[in-house]
């Protein structure tokens, strides 16, 4: 994969995390490590000189010049083998793990795309909607199999007319989206954490492989220090320092956030 397709725009930043880390720190010197660190991520987490640093922090004073100098010593290492680049550790293996998923989600998809377009006919759009029924046959048989509904029908179909139109779909795929759905939502006992449909097909998630992906969430977060305690369905809970966290296993960003239900319940209880 080239690099320019090794380059991911959002950057996760656990937040209880940087919290406790930049304590410390004074306002201008927090603002000096944020942009070091969009900057690092901007480049791949590749390693970067110290005059690169000071730049990017426009720096114009040796006062900016000696703050950006004792960011870069607290926070970021000399890569192996080099003592004038900077590296982040965390952003490092944070960019090395995406780029190996999605390589891995991109060489699935493009080997079951072959597969299927053996002598096959090319792929039809959906024929005009009667006005009598705006919803296609073939997404009413879809959509009536799903146990668990959620969110917009109007709106699913939409997503589900765009992922046809460009061939990511078809017809035959409907009892493999049926079965994914179902499956990844019937053991869910909180209805607040089943998935919209319209964002599951967004978000290609029939294509995940729960059983590859899970274990390497958790692992990535407990080595940040959280305690996995629960699971409920999809959903994977943590907590640390007294605060509970969840995360969706079916989004692709494994965005980590507060579970304010759980702090609810636990002082109730108290």
């Amino acid at each position: 994969m080239e690099e320019s397709k090794n380059k991911f725009h959002a950057l996760q930043l656990f937040t209880d995390t940087f919290a406790a880390e930049t304590v410390h720190l004074t306002n201008e010197q927090v603002g000096i490590y944020i942009r070091l660190l969009c900057f690092a991520w901007t480049k791949n987490a590749k390693p970067f000189t110290t005059e690169s640093a000071r730049i990017i922090c426009q720096c114009k004073t040796a006062e900016c010049e000696y703050t950006v100098d004792e960011i870069l010593r607290e926070f970021f290492k000399f890569p192996k083998g080099s003592n004038d680049t900077w590296i982040h550790k965390r952003l490092t293996a944070e960019h090395e793990y995406l780029t190996a998923k999605y390589k891995k989600r991109s060489e699935s998809g493009r080997k079951g795309g072959l597969a299927r377009s053996k002598n096959q006919a090319p792929i039809p759009i959906p024929n005009p909607i009667p006005n009598n029924n705006k919803y296609d046959p073939v997404f009413e048989n879809l959509w009536s199999n799903l146990k668990r509904k959620k969110g917009s029908k109007f709106q699913a179909h939409k997503i589900w007319l765009k992922l046809w139109s460009k061939g990511i779909l078809k017809e035959t795929d409907t009892p493999e989206l049926i079965n994914a759905y179902n499956n990844q939502t019937k053991n869910i006992q909180d209805d607040t954490f089943i998935p919209h449909f319209t964002t599951w097909l967004n978000q290609h998630r029939w294509e995940n492989d729960e059983k590859q992906e899970i274990p390497d969430l958790v692992k990535r977060l407990e080595d940040l220090g959280y305690v996995h305690y629960a699971r409920d369905g999809n959903i994977q809970k943590f907590m640390k320092d007294g605060k509970y966290y969840k995360v969706d296993v079916y989004d692709e960003k494994h965005q980590l956030v507060l579970d304010n239900e759980k702090e609810k319940s636990e002082i109730q209880a108290h």
